[in-house]
């Protein structure tokens, strides 16, 4: 029985020069299997440029400038265009890329004309969020408008661009070989994230000018907060027969609350004997109405406008009455107001005179017979509620040992974890307390304050600005 030749084997050079006959299939399937892998890398080296990019930018116009460019390459498109909606609602061509070789005027005429077309045709909403209009995407209109315009010849592919849940813009990308240029998935999901990119750049960005508007705001309520520390009382002044201390502690950098010493003889201002000044002072104390700058600009105004009224010569009375109606138009405006505790005191008699604007009344611990009652008396409605209000005027005769407290609310607003605060009563408590084993008024005034930052600790703390003020006759 005749056997079988056995098949012939093929050696590894015969396979070698099959799979490189261009006209196998094992060929083929190579480099399509090579190409593949070129345009995987190209398109990893494309999105990792474009992360560094980003990574590193610090010129959004500079980083927007590669967006057309990264889509249309990772895509295989033959351009690329970035349309970005600003506040206004106008629709804005930011950028155009189109491969090198290939003209772009008449596209970027045709999509200048679509930006044109939907800015004159799209009725943007309004959003009121403190006066402030976002715009609102025409991008149905804007995909409108780039079909009918650049015709059947270029195949225009396009999606969102969302910052903050709100469309700022388009990226698209075109062909201009319609019937052979295909719309994967892939490049579908490739383009979203050139799109992505560019939304986080976007918000970054907004981010940054966020921050160095916040910064600049810091610098200026720095300002102004250094501004009105000098405005208030940098020391206590000597007055004939008085010890003083007085302190202020703001919520915020800069505060509503005021106190001042003014003399009634401007010349006694750093002209102090070793005895005190024997002439006549204001000892005011006052509170605006809310906290922050607009307070402290109402409380820099009421202090100019006080102390040019004092150097008239007037009662505690008048002069409460002519600050009121100079200040009037203005706090009427603004829809703040002003409360204030007015006195003058004369070491000569040691009389007190005093006129009262809706300010808690301050005080008055009689050392001799080891009584505390308040300056009531010598009342008046608010500075800038009523322009005729009338103020009364009243007097106390003051003696050696005799202490007053002048504060703002802010002491009595204080609260605890349990929500109670340190009210009018808990204070008075504790001013008649201190006044009797305490040596000076300074001494007072930290005890004071220290039981409220202790009373306050674990609560809310400062919810208003706090001034305290004490006098004490010698």
């Amino acid at each position: 029985m005749p056997v079988p030749s056995p098949a012939p084997q093929s050696s590894p050079d015969d396979r070698g020069e099959a799979e490189n006959d261009i006209s196998t299939p094992v060929y083929v399937l190579k480099e399509l299997l090579a190409r593949f892998q070129r345009e995987q890398n190209k398109t990893q080296d494309l999105l990792s440029s474009l992360s560094f990019a980003l990574r590193s930018f610090n010129n959004l116009n500079q980083f927007l400038e590669i967006i057309p460019m990264m889509a249309a390459r990772v895509t295989d498109a033959d351009g690329g265009a970035l349309f970005l909606f600003r506040s206004s609602g106008q629709v804005q061509l930011e950028q155009l890329y189109c491969l090198e070789g290939n003209s772009c005027e008449d596209i970027r005429n045709v999509l200048e004309t679509v930006a044109r077309q939907v800015n004159s045709t799209v009725n943007l909403p309004r959003l009121d969020n403190d006066s402030i209009d976002k715009a609102i995407a025409p991008a149905e209109s804007l995909d409108q408008h780039m079909g009918n315009s650049l015709g059947e010849g270029i195949k225009t592919f396009g999606t969102a661009i969302w910052v903050k849940s709100v469309e700022v813009g388009r990226l698209y990308i075109f062909s201009r070989e319609p019937l052979l240029y295909i719309w994967t998935g892939t490049r579908q999901k490739l383009l979203r994230l050139v799109a992505d990119q560019t939304a986080v750049a976007i918000a970054t960005n907004e981010l940054t000018v966020e921050l160095r508007k916040k910064e600049r705001l810091d610098r200026e309520l720095e300002i102004g907060a250094d501004i009105q520390r000098h405005l208030l009382p940098s020391q206590c002044p000597d007055i004939l027969g008085v010890e003083l201390a007085a302190q202020c502690e703001t919520a915020g950098r800069v505060g509503g609350d005021y106190y001042d010493f003014i003399p009634a003889n401007y010349d006694q201002l750093g002209r102090y004997g070793e005895g005190g000044s024997h002439g006549r002072w204001s000892i005011v104390i006052g509170d605006v109405m809310g906290k922050g700058v607009p307070a402290g600009l109402i409380m820099t105004m009421t202090r100019g406008m006080l102390r040019a009224e004092v150097l008239n010569g007037h009662s505690p009375r008048r002069i409460l009455q002519h600050l009121n109606r100079v200040m009037y138009a203005d706090l009427d405006n603004s829809r703040r107001f002003v409360t204030l505790f007015y006195s003058e005191y004369d070491p000569q008699t040691r009389i007190l005179s005093y006129s009262n604007a809706a300010h808690h009344p301050p005080l008055l611990w009689q050392a001799a017979t080891n009584s505390l009652s308040k300056l009531e008396g010598g009342g008046g409605m608010l500075i800038g509620l009523d322009r005729d209000s009338i103020y009364e005027e009243e007097q106390v005769q003051l003696s050696g040992g005799d202490t007053i407290m002048y504060y703002t609310d802010g002491f009595i607003d204080a609260a605890n974890s349990e929500g109670d605060r340190f009210d009018e009563e808990q204070l008075s408590e504790a001013f008649h307390h201190l006044c009797q084993q305490c040596a000076s008024p300074q001494e007072i005034l930290d005890h004071l304050f220290n039981q409220v930052q202790q009373f306050s600790n674990s609560g809310n703390g400062k919810v208003d600005d706090m001034t305290l003020l004490i006098m004490r006759i010698t």
